[in-house]
């Protein structure tokens, strides 16, 4: 049987300093830099994502990291004060209101991009994780 020790996440960028200034300094996350040219990203509950340059990046088309919070709306202003813009979508299958938020499809969530384009999610904690 495959008995895996540990995990973690990994995603690319294509500006390891745009990287780290959005992760360390926009959403106040540990930010260190790791071994060949690596950041290390530590989540609140100490696990620890790799974000590794890649020259040939291509934006993820789908939510690389959900950051769990206990009010979106409160999330999506300070967000938005420190420059980051919610208001990714505008799709009929997927309404957000103004602030980019959608509600009443699951908890309430809102989108935006890191500066390599890949999507990241500020959703509402109720019953995601036990």
């Amino acid at each position: 049987m495959f008995t895996p020790k540990g995990s973690f996440s990994s995603f690319s960028v294509n500006d390891v300093a745009q990287a780290k200034e959005f992760y360390g300094r926009k959403l106040g996350l540990t930010v260190s830099e790791g071994e060949m040219g690596t950041l290390e990203v530590t989540m609140p509950e100490g696990h620890k994502i790799v974000v590794y340059p890649k020259d040939n990046h291509e934006a993820a088309t789908f939510t690389v990291l959900n950051l769990v919070v206990d009010d979106v709306d409160a999330a999506v202003e300070a967000l938005n004060a420190a420059g980051v813009r919610t208001k990714i979508y505008d799709d009929p299958n997927l309404p957000t209101d103004e602030k980019g938020i959608a509600r009443g499809m699951g908890p309430d969530i809102a989108w935006f991009k890191d500066p390599a384009g890949n999507v990241i999610s500020v959703i509402k904690s109720d019953g995601l994780l036990s």
